[in-house]
């Protein structure tokens, strides 16, 4: 299976970068991984929620260009369907016996993800009704694909 990640924003800390690197190297045994990390649009202080819904909309029409029609996307929301770490498996093992061999996971800016690129979604999830740093949420969605394919496969995983 093909996995890609579309996020906005890069990542700055070192720490991060090193742990996304890990997960990188330690999914290649599984799936096929692509990260597309796209630049994110600067958010005056204080924006006006005109200025907000504009950034948004600039960011989802880059994300957007960056998913293939044929991906099945995942779009990583707050007002999601919270799953465990074993659903989680469970749903990404039906995608690939239904025949879905690209899977596409979307992480948005600061600000979220524009109305199009969620009507885009075939899976709206949520890790937490809490926000988390774009950067932090990239780590932590590797790390439960890589927890995913190990419960997929029936090898140890940390409870």
């Amino acid at each position: 299976m093909k996995i890609t990640v579309v996020c906005v924003g890069k990542i700055k800390e070192k720490y991060l970068t090193m742990a996304i690197d890990e997960y990188s190297k330690r999914l290649s045994r599984y799936c096929k991984l692509e990260i597309i990390e796209l630049p994110d649009e600067k958010t005056p202080d204080n924006a006006s929620p005109a200025e907000e819904l504009q950034i948004k909309k600039k960011e989802g029409e880059r994300i957007l260009k960056n998913i293939k029609d044929s991906a099945y996307v995942i779009a990583l929301a707050i007002e999601g369907k919270m799953l465990s770490s074993e659903e989680l498996a469970d749903k990404m093992q039906q995608l690939g016996v239904n025949g879905e061999s690209h899977l596409a996971f979307v992480i948005g800016g600061s600000l979220g993800l524009d109305s199009e690129v969620l009507d885009r979604a075939d899976f709206k999830l949520s890790f937490s009704k809490m926000t988390f740093p774009h950067q932090v949420m990239r780590m932590i969605l590797l790390e439960q694909v890589y927890r995913g394919y190990r419960i997929m496969s029936g090898e140890p995983y940390h409870k």
